[in-house]
């Protein structure tokens, strides 16, 4: 050891680890306002119902390959009008959806037409609370012409907007989402941009849009990040969303940033803005959320059926014992 280190005699300061588990919110209510639970299982169901979760919306989205006919877009919408939202309820979660054609699809016009002739068939149906999530991927001109369109009609319904903004670019495709969004006509207060950061997060806010950060592990934002910018920004118009889906993701994520929060000393009230209420102000402008309904449906029988079917296989027995190691 070299003689003229004396580091060890300076006191290297070392920020605390505070314990985080879900115990210590135990009792709160959450909505998670974007999450694709068609990709997730139904031991994921259980594990948000068990964290306090009781709704969340289910936007429409890519499903990780493109679709090839219309009939596979009007299946999966009434999807989530249909069985989706039924297996929701059977966790005693209350399940809203958004109902649009994705930036990433719409790059195929001759199909995107279609789409556009059917979206009024979904929008108006019960449990639909906005358009969404629609914006820009590559930021081509045919995006930015469905985008328009989906706007209009968005307008036209009197539904909110859930704006997806793109991963590469992101500031100029936030940005150019609002001109666009303002141009035809929609109040910024009707408008949820996603998937912000630090880099988007002052415009959005400054424009009175409702700024909506993804806690996804690598590619968004993670939930020490976010910490520092309710920190900063403070909870007006602000939310957070798991958008778990077939990637790495968490279905959690919501009641785990709430625990991190409140361990790094942001208060309940705060907690229950950014992790609930202001999710059902922005969306409850569709006039289809009512809080009451969380609570009607807690009462859960597992045993019945949507179309003739049910969560249950082969005569299970409702809500298993998963801390049983036998699996049979």
């Amino acid at each position: 050891m070299c003689c003229n280190d004396n580091t060890q005699d300076k006191e290297v300061q070392v920020e605390p680890i505070i314990p985080v588990d879900l115990e210590s919110i135990k009792g709160m209510r959450f909505f998670d306002p974007h999450v694709h639970m068609s990709s997730r299982t139904t031991d994921d169901y259980q594990a948000m119902a068990d964290a306090g979760v009781v709704a969340l919306i289910e936007p429409a989205f890519w499903l990780g390959q493109p679709r090839t006919g219309l009939d596979t877009f009007r299946d999966y919408y009434g999807s989530l009008i249909g069985w989706e939202r039924f297996r929701s309820s059977q966790f005693g979660i209350k399940h809203y959806c958004t109902i649009g054609l994705n930036s990433r699809e719409a790059n195929n016009e001759e199909l995107a037409e279609q789409v556009m002739e059917i979206l009024p068939q979904f929008i108006y149906k019960e449990g639909v609370v906005g358009i969404g999530e629609i914006g820009f991927d590559d930021q081509t001109s045919a995006e930015e012409k469905y985008f328009r369109l989906q706007l209009d009609l968005a307008k036209q319904a009197g539904l909110p907007v859930q704006i997806h903004t793109p991963h590469r670019d992101k500031k100029r495709g936030t940005t150019r989402s609002m001109d666009i969004s303002i141009e035809q006509g929609l109040n910024p207060y009707s408008v949820i941009v996603d998937h912000n950061n630090e880099e988007t997060v002052r415009e959005v806010l400054d424009r009175g849009f409702w700024a909506a950060f993804t806690i996804y592990p690598f590619t968004k934002m993670g939930n020490e990040r976010m910490v520092e910018i309710v920190k900063q920004y403070g909870t007006e118009r602000i939310m957070i969303n798991s958008a778990a889906d077939w990637g790495i993701s968490d279905p959690l994520a919501v009641p785990k940033t709430a625990a991190l929060m409140l361990a790094r000393g942001i208060s309940k009230a705060d907690i229950e803005l950014i992790t609930y209420q202001n999710a059902i102000t922005a969306f409850g402008q569709s006039g289809q959320i009512d809080e009451k309904d969380f609570d009607s449906i807690q009462s859960i029988d597992q045993s019945t059926k949507f179309e003739g079917n049910t969560i249950l296989r082969g005569g299970q027995q409702p809500r298993i014992d998963k801390s049983s190691v036998i699996i049979r």
